[in-house]
């Protein structure tokens, strides 16, 4: 690689290849405001697109702008800046004074020299996190002593919710939907993800006798669909989701987010837009629970969104709470910080079947009857949370995001062996002290 320097002061790069150098500079005034990842895909695309003579290729890309000026004016000076270079229309990210669009190579040079932007992000894609119980954690207690989640909305963001039984019956307490995938009115799920982890949370067992049931039977869920069939999403879609349960917050009595999904952290959480999203909604009043991931043993292994600090990060112990699996991710966070914040059951934890979703297609061997299904994860770890925090909030009702975060951990319980705070956090999610 080969550096010029203009009159100016300012470097372009000559990219070489075994062949020699590639047609094509990128110019570099701006890079501080590009995502190493944009960054460096726009030099390759500036390249091959010369090369090859035609058009050039897209990327998904999330564009955030300083707090200089009122947001729909900065968004419509982007818009125009761009003209019929964006694949997509823009789509506001207000949450975080964003928007997301489809450029290519040449739109990111125009949308860099506006004043007004002052990050442009990869529009990265998570994963819905899966590794190949109410008991434990003593939320069966606290039912008992009446704490069943009654009155507290929980938004499961992730691929959808099927109308299950133990959800709809004897009271349909599937709130709302929301299906930002294919815009969809009436629930469904075409994964099955969504729908196990909302029975994690909060399923009554009606249909089961009551044998797989959620620390919160009561609570209300909200399914908002913001990963596909696959189990997939981009960050902006996830966003979008957040946004919205904030906007319906009220309306729909929302308290908890439950978010199992996750990615690799590219940076930390300052640079990460949708931990930024994370932040405000718990500067907003609600608890975001989310995962450490399924890429453990090894150290630094929290995806994103659990690398944010303000969000409660759950890793996953087996069904007895005595051991935290191998798959369960590890800390520290990228960027420094002791996550999970603790751990919760995640190994073979059986809740609610959606008939006929890929998950379902997949892994015939894991139907239990004809309408429960078992499932492995710290996507199983965050709901059970989600649920506990429900529980917890219905007896507290005042209680701030901060304050749910250090009751639980106050009151986790410290695994047997000899487990670092990298691993269990707090230790294991215990209910028992609500009875």
């Amino acid at each position: 690689m080969h550096v010029h320097r203009r009159k100016s002061g300012s470097a372009r790069i000559r990219i070489q290849t075994k062949g020699g150098a590639m047609p094509g500079h990128w110019s570099w005034p701006y890079r501080h405001k590009l995502d190493p990842d944009v960054a460096k895909w726009a030099r390759w695309e500036r390249a091959a697109t010369k090369s090859a003579g035609g058009k050039g290729q897209h990327l998904a890309v999330i564009i955030q702008f300083h707090r200089t000026s009122r947001f729909g004016r900065q968004a419509e000076g982007l818009r125009q800046c761009l003209g019929v270079l964006s694949a997509r229309r823009p789509v506001g990210l207000q949450m975080i004074r964003s928007v997301a669009v489809r450029l290519p190579e040449e739109g990111l040079r125009r949308a860099c020299r506006l004043p007004q932007v002052r990050y442009i992000y990869k529009d990265r894609t998570k994963h819905a996190l899966l590794h190949g119980a109410t008991p434990a954690i003593g939320a069966a207690a606290a039912q008992r002593s009446g704490f069943t989640g009654k009155g507290i909305g929980i938004a499961v963001l992730d691929t959808g919710v099927y109308p299950h039984p133990d959800l709809t019956r004897p009271r349909n307490r599937l709130a709302a939907f929301k299906d930002f995938v294919q815009g969809r009115v009436m629930p469904y799920d075409d994964n099955g993800h969504g729908t196990h982890c909302a029975g994690d949370a909060a399923g009554n067992g009606l249909l089961s006798k009551g044998k797989y049931r959620g620390p919160a039977p009561e609570a209300e869920v909200i399914g908002v669909k913001v990963l596909d069939a696959s189990g997939n999403g981009s960050d902006s879609m996830i966003i979008r989701g957040i946004q919205w349960c904030l906007q319906h917050r009220r309306r729909y009595g929302i308290r908890v987010l439950s978010l199992s999904f996750g990615g690799p952290a590219a940076s930390s959480s300052a640079r990460d837009p949708l931990c930024q999203a994370v932040t405000r909604a718990v500067r907003k009043g609600l608890v975001v629970v989310t995962v450490a991931g399924n890429t453990g043993p090894r150290r630094g292994t929290i995806t994103t969104p659990g690398v944010s600090p303000l969000a409660l990060t759950v890793g996953a112990a087996d069904v007895h709470g005595t051991t935290v699996p191998s798959f369960s991710g590890r800390g520290p966070a990228k960027g420094g910080g002791t996550k999970p914040d603790l751990v919760a059951p995640g190994v073979g934890i059986t809740s609610l079947r959606a008939p006929g979703s890929v998950l379902d297609r997949m892994l015939p061997s894991a139907r239990v009857g004809r309408r429960y299904f078992t499932l492995s994860g710290t996507s199983m770890a965050a709901p059970i949370t989600a649920g506990a925090a429900a529980q917890l909030l219905q007896r507290f009702p005042k209680l701030t995001p901060a304050g749910v975060k250090r009751a639980l951990k106050r009151h986790a319980i410290r695994l047997r062996r000899g487990y670092g705070k990298n691993v269990q956090g707090s230790g294991l999610l215990n209910m028992r002290f609500l009875r």
